[in-house]
C-alpha cells in the first residue's frame, strides 16, 4: 500500500508542538524560580520573597556562666555583748559585769589570759623575735578590784584628766575580759607605757603585723574619737585571725566601727 505523506507531517507537527510546549513551560518555571526576584511563595499570611522565606539557622553563642558570688564575712558569728565571746566589746559606753572572771584563764609569761589567746600570742612573739623585735608580756587579765587599783595609781600619779584618756575605770576595761594584753619593749624599755613605744622596734612591728596573729592595736591616733582613748601602741586585743584579716582587708580601724557599736570618750551618766 502506498504510504500517505500527510500522516508523517501530522506526527512531526505534533512532536514539534509538544516539545515547544514543554520547553516553554520549563522556561517559564525557571524564570519564576531563578530569574524573577519578585517571585512569591503562596500560602503564607503575606507574600515574601522566596529567599527570605527559607529558615535561617541561628548560631547564637552560649551565655557565659555567672561567677559565683564571693562569700561574705559574717559579723554575727559571735556576740559583742556576751563577756565570754571573743568579740565582746567593752568600752566607756559598754561595761562588763564587776564579778566577771573567765573560767579558762592560763598563765602566759606571768600574765593571765584566756586559753584561746595563748597560741596566737606565742606565735606572734616568735615571729617578732625573728624580725628583731622583742615583745615582752606585761599584763593580761585584771579583776574589777585589780582594775580599780590600776586606775587609782594612774590617777594619783598623773591626775584625773590623764587617767580618763589612758586608764579605764573599773568595770569598763578590756583587761577584765581576759582577751587584752599589754606589751613592753625589750629593746627600749624606757618607752614602756609611754607614747614613744610606737617608735620602738616592737611598736612598729605590732602596728604592721599584729593583725596577722589575731590581735588588733586597740587604741590608735586614728580611732581615738571612736574608742575614747588616747593612742596606746602597747595595748593589744585578741579577736582571732579571721576577724583581724577582715578588718585589715576592709581598712576598718576599730571594733566599734566594724560592729556599729557606740563608743566615744564619755562614760554613762547617772
Amino acid at each position: 500500500m502506498t504510504p500517505r505523506p500527510w500522516r508523517g507531517i501530522l506526527v512531526a507537527g505534533f512532536v514539534v508542538v509538544a516539545v515547544v510546549g514543554i520547553g516553554g513551560a520549563a522556561t517559564g518555571l525557571w524564570s519564576e524560580l531563578a530569574g524573577d526576584p519578585a517571585m512569591r511563595i503562596q500560602g503564607l499570611t503575606e507574600e515574601v520573597p522566596w529567599h527570605e522565606a527559607l529558615p535561617v539557622p541561628s548560631y547564637a553563642p552560649a551565655a557565659e556562666p555567672e561567677p559565683a558570688p564571693e562569700p561574705t564575712f559574717d559579723l554575727a558569728t559571735h556576740s559583742t555583748t556576751d563577756p565570754a565571746s571573743p568579740w565582746v566589746i567593752v568600752n566607756k559606753q559598754h561595761p562588763i559585769a564587776a564579778d566577771h572572771v573567765p573560767g579558762d584563764l592560763v598563765d602566759v609569761g606571768g600574765a593571765r589570759l584566756r586559753a584561746a589567746v595563748q597560741p596566737d600570742l606565742a606565735a606572734m612573739v616568735a615571729a617578732a623575735d625573728q624580725a628583731g623585735a622583742r615583745l615582752v608580756v606585761r599584763s593580761g587579765f585584771r579583776s574589777y578590784a585589780e582594775q580599780a587599783a590600776a586606775r587609782a595609781d594612774v590617777e594619783g600619779r598623773r591626775g584625773f584628766a590623764h587617767a580618763e584618756r589612758y586608764s579605764a575605770r573599773p568595770g569598763f576595761s578590756e583587761h577584765e575580759t581576759g582577751l587584752a594584753v599589754d606589751i613592753d619593749s625589750g629593746t627600749q624599755p624606757e618607752c614602756n607605757l609611754q607614747t614613744c613605744f610606737a617608735q620602738t622596734a616592737e611598736g612598729r612591728w605590732l602596728a604592721e603585723h599584729a593583725w596577722e596573729h589575731g590581735f588588733v592595736v586597740r587604741y590608735t591616733e586614728q580611732n581615738t574619737a571612736v574608742t575614747g582613748y588616747a593612742p596606746e601602741g602597747w595595748h593589744l586585743r585578741w579577736v582571732g585571725r579571721d576577724l583581724t584579716a577582715w578588718l585589715h582587708a576592709q581598712g576598718v580601724g576599730s571594733l566599734e566601727e566594724a560592729f556599729g557599736v557606740p563608743g566615744g570618750p564619755d562614760y554613762p551618766t547617772g
